[in-house]
């Protein structure tokens, strides 16, 4: 069972307006920004359709979603539902998801912050693509990560 990352970075009301809701329009029309994706993932309490813009990151065959701050609301639900939605456009792909453990996180930290770190490496406290193991596994606790599966 991989450990629970309770470290979460709330997303300002205007990051919201001006980065989040365009993306996420764009994604639902159809247009994927470096590979932008609409995650869609059940409400843990309500039950109801919640929908954020992520960033999936595939490595080695596998495809891996990255909470870059941390412990956020669709970690919450995906780990209560299981998996939920990536859409694009009218394309809708459902998936299960696995969360990784600490110790598994390194390689992926890794992927993720060579392909998205220009627009994420905020969050991960100075550790870039570039940085050692050791600093990778030390913010690893702090950034969850799934395997996408069937």
């Amino acid at each position: 069972m991989a450990q629970r990352s309770e470290h979460h970075m709330k997303t300002s009301r205007l990051e919201t307006a001006l980065f989040h809701r365009p993306i996420a329009w764009l994604a639902a029309h159809g247009i994927s920004l470096n590979g932008k994706a609409v995650l869609a993932v059940r409400g843990r309490t309500s039950g109801q359709w919640r929908t954020v813009p992520v960033n999936p990151l595939s490595l080695d065959g596998e495809r891996y979603l990255v909470a870059p701050r941390g412990a956020t609301q669709w970690v919450r639900n995906l780990r209560a539902a299981g998996g939920g939605e990536l859409r694009v456009g009218k394309r809708i792909e459902p998936f299960t998801a696995v969360e990784l453990t600490d110790a598994d996180k390194p390689a992926v930290l890794h992927a993720y912050l060579k392909r998205w770190g220009w627009e994420v490496g905020r969050f991960f406290d100075g550790v870039t693509a570039t940085s050692p193991e050791s600093e990778l596994r030390r913010v690893a606790p702090r950034h969850p990560v799934f395997r996408i599966t069937g």
